[in-house]
């Protein structure tokens, strides 16, 4: 997509050297900074680095008090995010808000929920192998996003919960050259709890400017018995009102399956690939846990959905009716239905909704 400069570095090019310069951020190099790393002599690995000394894990890691909001990075650029890592306890991660800011804006870019970004929004964690994200055991989370800044990153991370969480956390940049043509990352996070009869789930609605979009992760918990997910996604893009220029022709089909992901008859078949996924399927236990969840993701890689001027996403959730003599009918459901959509596209941009209180957030 770019000339060669430090970024877009895929196999193809591997061997291509480069001027720019590869830097990384964590909690044991808080600036990124050349031959800073491993210096700390105060951290939360202090005492059991006590007779070994500075340069052994003295701070691996971050305590993220309740109610404050923690600074993870701040970068100098031009330059490129090329992964994120992270880990923390599943409780929080629902109560932890990320966020990205690029070349000194007032608003966040990037605005989700910790888990929801990285596809595991039920507060339980599964594993995904694609190629953007990938979430390895025992939750290590892994961004390669590309994510491409001119002046500035600033990522932050709110925890609205009670309790203290402690974070691991990395990130790996390069300082290089930046192609006027490329476009900032975004993500949104929007929750439908529970959606409203005969309405949908928008994913993002205030999507304005030149880009494209590149993903969808949705969360979705089934209030009703019997298959949900006849819906069909539709894309409104440069000034469609009524009706969209993309319109899917059901969940699982958007989402890279086919009838129910039935597989075998009478079990839903988790799965994963580069690009398309439903790595994770929460089944009642006949006691609490009394409905069935889902979570799928779907990356337009190979296919993005590219805009001018607009972009808004939206998703039905719909099930069948009873059978009656004359055949089935759809029924439109009142499903609890979280949603991250990702997409690259100039700024300025609209700024996102606030996110929602520690009470909507929540999933039990």
């Amino acid at each position: 997509m770019y000339e060669f400069n430090g970024m877009g570095l895929g196999l193809g090019n591997l061997s291509r050297l480069s001027n720019a310069k590869t830097r990384s951020i964590s909690a044991e190099n808080f600036t990124g900074e050349k031959g800073k790393g491993g210096m700390a002599a105060e951290g939360t690995g202090k005492y059991q680095a006590s007779d070994l000394g500075i340069g052994w894990k003295v701070s691996p890691s971050i305590h993220v008090e309740p109610k404050t909001t923690v600074t993870l990075a701040e970068i100098e650029g031009p330059g490129v995010i090329q992964h994120i890592w992270m880990t923390t306890h599943p409780q929080h991660w629902r109560n932890l808000i990320f966020r990205v800011y690029w070349d000194g804006e007032a608003e966040p870019s990037i605005q989700t929920p910790y888990g929801d970004f990285f596809c595991n929004g039920w507060n339980e964690r599964c594993n995904v192998h694609s190629i953007p994200v990938a979430v390895n055991p025992a939750g290590g989370f892994n961004s390669y996003w590309e994510m491409p800044f001119r002046k500035s990153a600033r990522v932050t991370l709110e925890n609205v919960g009670d309790d203290r969480a402690v974070l691991y956390y990395q990130f790996d940049y390069t300082l290089t050259a930046v192609p006027a043509d490329a476009g900032y990352f975004h993500a949104h996070w929007h929750r439908s709890n529970p959606l409203a009869y005969k309405d949908v789930h928008t994913l993002a609605d205030h999507i304005q400017g030149h880009g494209h979009y590149v993903g969808t992760y949705i969360a979705w918990g089934v209030n009703n018995s019997g298959w949900w997910g006849e819906g069909e996604i539709k894309f409104y893009m440069d000034g469609d009102r009524e009706f969209p220029t993309i319109c899917g022709t059901g969940t699982e089909d958007y989402f890279g399956g086919a009838w129910n992901f039935e597989q075998p008859i009478g079990q839903y078949a988790p799965f994963h690939s580069p690009f398309s996924g439903l790595p994770q399927v929460l089944k009642p236990d006949g006691l609490y846990r009394s409905q069935q969840r889902f979570g799928m993701y779907r990356w337009h890689i190979m296919d993005p959905i590219r805009f001018e001027q607009d972009l808004r996403i939206t998703i039905q959730a719909l099930g069948w009716r009873n059978k009656t003599q004359e055949g089935r009918k759809y029924l439109p459901l009142q499903d609890d239905i979280a949603s991250v959509a990702y997409w690259y596209q100039t700024e300025p941009h609209i700024p996102h909704p606030p996110m929602a209180d520690r009470d909507f957030l929540e999933n039990v």
